[in-house]
């Protein structure tokens, strides 16, 4: 077995477009998932996400860098090694019902992909593995609801048996109620069948549910990356903190208290990002190094990496790290969601 399930290094990705220029939709993304674990992915629209999962899935080649699913490398599979490289690794899609044939019932949709990859297996029992009942199969996607069709996407997916999952936004379309469902619907799968996970999502209140590790992207590039907790309770960039304080609390008294890191102006655009730090244009704590020096992402201990001048200054200053500082931040080195699920 591999070190690492998942292991991209310095990939990049920019989509030429025309009268704009080139979009940077990754910039040097660096990551590594080790067998069993669940890496989250968190940041706005626009920040790579997506072009993240594609890449990985070979949906789309990078333009350099190096990307290796259990071992096979992707960006250069060809032929049989590409098919087995499908089998390996699954992409489960944002929109459930955009994602399947609204002209073909389930069950064929399903069985499709088990002729096709030669796998003795019945739609029926991939439905009872997504908890849906063998009736299923013979209604179409529009006869579902929204969360049924999701567990159907989950369902095709999990037909060649892959070992890695990358699901990206998978709740993001659902009605609140139904996402926890989800979310727990995921935790027992990863347990039942040895999965890794990478789950992107633009929430990092819903990322933490599931993820052993977080990686918060902005623009193009990872600039906090952590065990869930540190980065998640006690976040130490400027951007992370903001996207904290978009996460809304069950308690009033708590939520009136708390210090909200806000960020002003929208993001820049991905075909002309600014010079230095991307985030400076917007950063509360910015300095002219800022807008000069781009930060690289240091590790501190713990697993902890930041891309940030000013903290990573502070933090020298006061022999702090980003791991260890801050009564929250403890790293939770076991399984973050335990087969009980949602926390």
């Amino acid at each position: 077995m591999p070190e690492f399930a998942i292991e991209v290094r310095d990939v990049v990705k920019h989509y030429r477009t025309p009268g704009r220029g080139e979009v940077h939709a990754l910039d040097g993304v660096s990551i590594a998932v080790e067998p069993g674990r669940v890496l989250g992915i968190v940041g706005e629209s626009g920040c790579g996400k997506s072009t993240l999962a594609r890449v990985l899935t070979r949906l789309e080649r990078p333009d350099s860098g190096r990307i290796e699913v259990l071992g096979q490398p992707v960006t250069t599979a060809r032929g049989a090694a590409l098919r087995e490289l499908r089998r390996t690794i699954q992409l489960v899609f944002q929109d459930p019902y955009a994602s399947l044939d609204p002209r073909q019932r389930v069950g064929d949709a399903l069985t499709e992909v088990l002729s096709v990859h030669r796998i003795h297996e019945t739609a029926a029992s991939l439905l009872d593995l997504v908890g849906l009942p063998a009736s299923t199969a013979g209604r179409y996607p529009h006869q579902l609801s929204g969360g049924q069709r999701q567990r159907v996407g989950i369902a095709r997916a999990l037909a060649v048996r892959p070992k890695v999952l990358v699901l990206d936004e998978p709740v993001s379309a659902l009605d609140v109620s139904v996402r926890a469902e989800i979310i727990n619907l995921l935790s027992s799968l990863r347990d039942e069948l040895a999965l890794t996970f990478v789950f992107i999502s633009h929430d990092l209140g819903m990322v933490r549910h599931l993820a052993d590790d977080i990686a918060v992207m902005y623009l193009g590039k990872i600039v906090e990356y952590g065990p869930w907790q540190p980065v998640s309770d006690a976040p130490r960039h400027p951007y992370t903190r903001a996207l904290q304080a978009a996460v809304p609390i069950a308690d009033p008294q708590h939520d009136r208290v708390r210090q909200i890191h806000t960020v002003a102006g929208e993001v820049p655009d991905a075909a002309n990002p600014p010079a230095g730090c991307r985030f400076h244009p917007r950063c509360p704590l910015v300095e002219d190094i800022c807008r000069r020096d781009e930060p690289p992402l240091l590790p501190a201990t713990g697993g902890y990496q930041l891309a940030c001048h000013v903290v990573q200054r502070d933090l020298a200053t006061s022999g702090a790290t980003p791991a260890n500082s801050g009564s929250a931040a403890t790293t939770n080195t076991g399984n973050a969601a335990p087969s009980g699920g949602v926390r």
